[in-house]
């Protein structure tokens, strides 16, 4: 099947927009790759310290023969998805030994939760943690003692923070291994119900805290399709696992047998072997666009439109919400899984899984098939899926159809013709909607804005019965310079409920919303910011504001607006306690949402 149109035309754009920037990056990889191996460049006394503690490996780290793995972690207990991380170096190490090779920890990268952080003033870490990942990485490997590079991590910013090192060590192999998701719990709909139920006052929180707990039950990520999961599909579509990876459940016989095969594979595709495959090949224009398309086939989560173009600039190229938008047009959303439906990913997995999507996307030439992946050329090697035979891992063919066709369907039968990710441009700013789990009918609102400035005011305001009517809920300074951007995951039960009760009702704000958030329409990320002067500062209560999914625009509809001057209010809250004051210069220097929300590239 040739390529689609569309696809080819927006990477061909990427391609030029990205040249010179993109050429300079290779540039350097390539000088890199020619001096030869890190290590042959450090004195007796560098290599000393660093193998100093190895024991057994000394001698064949000395000798400098054998290729290194530098494994990146994000191992804490604190994070379900990444506890199981916490025997994987050992495992790492043992692989690596029966091919040859050794292995060190290079060193640790903070993980946090953004479950245990919603709705706190933690929160206003959470997205700048990602940049924080890349630093820590980067001076894990800045050692340059190793080979080929391993990382470890799984979570909202954590995968997109090791994308980013990985990329900025563009001369070294990368093979992120995956944790996979938690067994299945209540379902996700359920737990939603109560949620709503504990908002509208009708639950007390001993029934919440039960339902919450049969959720989030276990070792494993969240097995709803949030950001976390977003991730492990992009890592699949963009060739930095291996196939089949993503999800598989922690702490069993095929997990631990993937485990050992990626770090055999980093062994495999060093310079010191036949099959060099440095990280800067994979991460190309074609990989990213896959990954987009990815994004929008399974309805994916709206953080990657904020992470994709920062993970996409430490590799020399340049995306823009125009990208995300034309392709969304023509992909359709082939899964679905809540917030967009009621399977979660073990359902979606044994359906066929991503093996079976990336298929059906390729027989319509949605994907480029021509990319380097860690696995060896071409994204159809990730078709297969990994199975155990006689204890051997092996991969064969994957399902050749959707083994259920409420979770997954064929291209020729899409769950809707399009993926579902919108770009709004207009009087407010530029902005994105998600619409794949919005009914048709909500997605044009038309209404009088309210005007809060943090979630909390939202919440009084719902307790004490202010919401009547129809109401466009503006929720402005949130954005990466006023506050570092945090989730506003604790809206949507608030604005479910209201939705519930027959109101009309929209979310407008510079901030984010949480990758498991769905029904409610919700203007996120729009720029210019409102600390920056951008338009929402402009705003005020019973202004008409109308929201057009359908037409791709955002406006308010006041004679007088172009003529008022923005608000500006006392920011100093956010800037202390938790932390905070150590991040002042990450909020100063964040790009927009639109760009990323990056603050270090």
């Amino acid at each position: 099947m040739s390529l689609n149109p569309t696809v080819a035309k927006v990477t061909d754009r990427i391609i030029e927009r990205s040249r010179g920037s993109r050429e300079q990056y290779l540039d350097q990889m390539r000088a890199a790759v020619e001096s030869g191996p890190a290590r042959a460049h450090l004195t007796c006394g560098n290599q000393a310290h660093a193998y100093a503690a190895m024991g057994a490996d000394k001698a064949a780290l000395a000798a400098t023969r054998a290729p290194n793995i530098g494994i990146v972690t994000a191992y804490n207990d604190m994070l379900s998805a990444h506890q199981p991380f916490e025997h994987y170096p050992e495992l790492i190490r043992k692989a690596a030994r029966a091919a040859g090779a050794t292995a060190q920890v290079a060193g640790g990268v903070p993980a946090m939760c953004d479950g245990v952080t919603q709705g706190q003033a933690g929160m206003e870490l959470s997205l700048f943690s990602r940049d924080v990942i890349a630093m820590s990485a980067s001076v894990a490997l800045s050692h340059n003692c190793f080979d080929t590079s391993i990382y470890l991590g799984v979570c909202d910013k954590i995968v997109p923070g090791l994308v980013m090192a990985a990329a900025c060590f563009s001369h070294l192999p990368a093979v992120f291994l995956p944790a996979g998701p938690m067994p299945s719990g209540i379902p996700n709909d359920e737990k939603a119900k109560v949620r709503q139920q504990f908002a509208a006052g009708e639950v007390g929180r001993d029934k919440l805290m039960e339902v919450e707990m049969a959720s989030y039950h276990g070792p494993g990520t969240c097995t709803f399709y949030g950001t976390a999961n977003s991730n492990q599909m992009l890592m699949e579509f963009m060739g930095l696992h291996l196939p089949g990876a993503s999800f598989v459940t922690p702490n069993t016989p095929l997990r631990d047998a993937l485990t050992e095969a990626g770090a055999k594979r980093a062994v495999e595709i060093t310079a010191l072997g036949n099959e060099f495959t440095p990280a800067g090949e994979v991460l190309d224009e074609r990989a990213f666009v896959n990954g987009i398309v990815g994004l929008m086939a399974t309805g994916g989560s709206t953080n990657l439109l904020l992470h994709l173009p920062a993970m996409a600039k430490a590799a020399g190229i340049q995306l823009a919400v125009d990208d995300f938008a034309e392709l969304s047009e023509v992909t359709p959303l082939l899964a679905k899984v809540y917030p967009n439906g009621l399977a979660d990913v073990n359902h979606f997995h044994a359906a066929g899984g991503l093996g079976y999507m990336i298929g059906q996307l390729l027989k319509v030439g949605l994907l480029h098939d021509d990319t380097r992946t860690v696995a060896g050329e071409g994204l159809a090697l990730y078709t297969r899926e990994p199975k155990l035979r006689d204890g051997e891992l092996v991969w064969e063919e994957g399902a050749g159809e959707s083994l259920n066709d409420k979770i997954l369907r064929p291209a020729s039968d899409p769950f809707q013709a399009s993926g579902g990710v919108k770009q709004l441009k207009g009087s407010l700013g530029h902005g994105v909607i998600k619409v794949s789990a919005v009914a048709p009918e909500r997605r044009v609102i038309e209404a009088p804005a309210r005007i809060f400035h943090d979630q909390g005011s939202v919440k009084a305001a719902f307790q004490a019965g202010e919401f009547t009517e129809d109401t466009v809920v503006v929720v402005r300074f949130q954005g990466p310079g006023a506050n570092g951007m945090p989730e506003l995951h604790n809206l949507t039960p608030i604005l479910a409920v209201l939705q519930d009760r027959g109101l009309k009702v929209a979310l407008v704000t510079d901030g984010r919303m949480s990758g498991a958030s769905g029904k409610v329409p919700a203007a996120i990320h729009v720029s210019p910011e409102a600390a920056m002067g951008g338009p929402l500062a402009k705003l005020r209560d019973g202004d008409r504001v109308r929201v057009d999914a359908n037409a791709g625009s955002l406006d308010v509809l006041e004679a007088d607006f172009d003529s008022r001057a923005p608000v500006q209010v006392d920011l100093s809250a956010n800037t202390r306690g938790i932390g905070r004051e150590l991040f002042a210069t990450f909020r100063a220097n964040a790009g927009p949402a639109t760009e990323g929300a990056c603050s270090v590239l």
